[in-house]
């Protein structure tokens, strides 16, 4: 335990002084195996092996499929159509913006994705409509982590593999803490922004003409529309696993993208494509050393041996709860949420496990909390890449970030903690789990 705690801090100190989180966690991996006098050529096949099974396969799809997405105007056309139903209200275009980074969810399962695609859209047309700069980018950078909630969500993917348990189950778990707090985020950003006169509204439109302009903007939207029905009906309905289902989501964008919406040449296709590699690699170079590194740590018996230290805290099982997410909140802050899925089955399963605490509701758990993490600062990956779309410094969305984390998502997580049903509800009910 010891040894890995050092190996853990060793990787947080070479995150925190910029070091490729890829290559921390390669020699955090290194040197826990080393110092624990496991053979480092022992453990790489199992990093080979688990990084390539079938099932991860799902996430290099879902990556190319959000890509295309953005690029062949499948994102655009979802904007138009949400904006058409609620862009006229004071704070209007901030639930466009909530709710489109919801319905990307349904289709990319990126956080960072919603951000490329959603927020270089509509920071920019928000500022420009009297939305204050930072709330526009808090807005943006806290609604990006509804894709870790609305499935097919990547971050699930990978915790669902490396814990043993049911994709599917996973999925279902967060779909309605998703759905609630996407509700929420759009009763804040109403109700923070009642009172500042700065804001364009355009004229409310007679019944009829609204809706004509509902009709147009959803037909010109259907295709969008119809790519998150694709995908997780082809998954509920048992025509598809997951991996197939990413499968479908690329070769439905495609031909949406090039003839159909005709937002992406066979060139801008190449460059989508050499994207999509270049961050798949990323993210799996990060996947194989932590599973090395999970590896190592079950021959040293690491999650038996914390399990067995918190308990010795106390057995109170609430108190356990808050403890778990404390420490879920930390990684969150510290690493993507791809990472820190993997790191939350490693650690924390066994304890749950040994608590009799159902994992797919764990899963939920696991999903707001790092949801939390990413846009909590001091690393805050999710939200630095919403400043960085906005050009602002830290100081000008700091504080509307805490406020919709602090009145929206924390809230969330407590609900999703104690009340269990809140995302066992789906699982129990379409797939009698």
């Amino acid at each position: 335990m010891t040894l890995f705690l050092i190996a853990m801090a060793v990787v947080i100190v070479l995150i925190l002084i910029e070091i490729p989180v890829a290559f921390a966690f390669g020699i955090g991996a290194v040197l826990f195996a080393y110092t624990t006098g496991n053979n480092i050529s022992f453990l790489i096949p199992h990093g080979f092996k688990t990084a390539s099974g079938f099932a991860l396969l799902a996430l290099p799809l879902f990556i190319f499929a959000g890509l295309l997405m953005a690029e062949g105007g499948i994102s655009e056309r979802l904007l138009n159509f949400v904006n058409a139903i609620v862009g006229r209200i004071k704070g209007g275009l901030g639930a466009v913006t909530v709710l489109t980074c919801a319905l990307f969810g349904a289709i990319s399962g990126s956080s960072s994705a919603a951000i490329a695609a959603v927020g270089q859209i509509m920071i920019p047309r928000m500022i420009r409509e009297g939305y204050p700069a930072g709330h526009a980018t808090a807005l943006v950078a806290c609604s990006s982590v509804l894709a870790l909630l609305i499935p097919p969500s990547i971050p699930m993917i990978v915790f669902s593999i490396t814990g043993g348990i049911s994709v599917g189950a996973a999925f279902l778990s967060t779909i309605i803490p998703g759905i609630i707090l996407t509700i929420v985020y759009c009763l804040l950003n109403i109700w923070f922004l009642r009172n500042d006169p700065n804001i364009e509204v355009a004229a409310p439109l007679p019944f009829k003409e609204a809706a004509k302009g509902v009709v147009k903007t959803g037909q010109s939207a259907a295709f969008a529309l119809l790519m998150p029905l694709l995908i997780l009906g082809a998954i509920y309905s048992g025509i598809a696993t997951p991996t197939e289902a990413a499968a479908i989501a690329v070769m439905y964008a495609i031909p949406v993208g090039l003839f159909i919406y005709k937002g992406m040449t066979l060139r801008s296709l190449g460059s989508v494509t050499v994207r999509a590699v270049t961050m798949t690699g990323s993210i799996m170079a990060v996947l194989f050393f932590l599973f090395i590194m999970s590896r190592a740590m079950i021959l040293e018996q690491v999650p038996r041996d914390l399990a067995q230290s918190l308990l010795q805290i106390t057995e109170n099982k609430y108190i356990l709860l808050l403890m778990i997410n404390l420490l879920l909140l930390l990684i969150g802050m510290i690493v993507d949420d791809i990472s820190g899925s993997v790191l939350a089955a490693i650690i924390f399963l066994p304890i749950i496990n040994e608590l009799g605490i159902d994992p797919i509701h764990f899963a939920a758990v696991v999903g707001v909390n790092l949801g939390l993490g990413n846009v909590s600062p001091p690393c805050a990956p999710m939200l630095y890449m919403a400043g960085g779309v906005s050009k602002l410094s830290l100081d000008r969305y700091i504080k509307p970030t805490l406020k919709f984390l602090v009145f929206g998502h924390l809230p969330m997580v407590f609900l999703v903690t104690f009340v269990p049903e809140l995302s066992l509800f789906l699982p129990k009910l379409l797939m009698g789990y």
